[in-house]
């Protein structure tokens, strides 16, 4: 999986104030979490961007004064109004320990349904994936060169070896419906 690096600096303090001034600087409060203490820091809002402005899910390495870490974006405040970001958490990786990430879907190929007149639809997004971090994917490609009009690919058609997929085996993540043209077309065909 691919990853961003980040630097920051240390907080000495931590409170509303402190939090109030950094925003107006530009920086944004965090804090990484998850190994042996915790390290509150500042970090630039420009510097998050290709972070968190992106579909696609990144490691961070994060170095702040004498602390480097590999991490995980865990959580992100926004303003309500103004959708600057207020604070972000990020939560370190263990090479040891499974964790639990969104991964987005990538659908490859081109389904045969659709090039009959059916209409291609896209139920996931995203998958829950759960792994060793070395072990994890940037996308979840899915092929639909087999899906005809009226089938679909489900989470448990699935098979990966080192991950687990946690959502429910029953959920449809593509599927290939018959579109209002192709039905005209079928009744007009049946009417000859």
């Amino acid at each position: 999986m691919k990853s961003i690096a980040i630097s920051g600096s240390p907080r000495e303090n931590v409170g509303k104030r402190d939090a109030k001034e950094l925003r107006y600087e530009g920086k944004v409060p965090a804090v990484l979490y998850g190994g042996k203490t915790q390290t509150h820091f500042a970090v630039s809002a420009a510097d998050l961007k290709p972070v968190i402005y992106t579909p696609d899910v990144h490691f961070i390495d994060i170095n702040v004064g004498s602390v480097k870490a590999t991490a995980i974006v865990q959580d992100i405040q926004f303003h309500p109004l103004t959708e600057q970001i207020l604070h972000v958490d990020f939560l370190e990786l263990d090479q040891n320990k499974p964790i639990a990430i969104e991964i987005p879907i990538k659908l490859t190929g081109t389904s045969p349904g659709v090039k009959m007149g059916g209409k291609l639809v896209q139920k996931l997004r995203k998958l829950r994936i759960k792994a060793l971090p070395k072990d994890h994917l940037d996308t979840i490609d899915v092929s639909i060169e087999e899906l005809e009009v009226g089938k679909s690919v489900r989470v448990g058609d699935l098979k990966f070896d080192k991950l687990t997929i946690t959502n429910a085996k029953e959920d449809t993540i593509v599927s290939v419906t018959t579109s209002r043209a192709l039905r005209q077309a079928e009744q007009e065909a049946g009417k000859k």
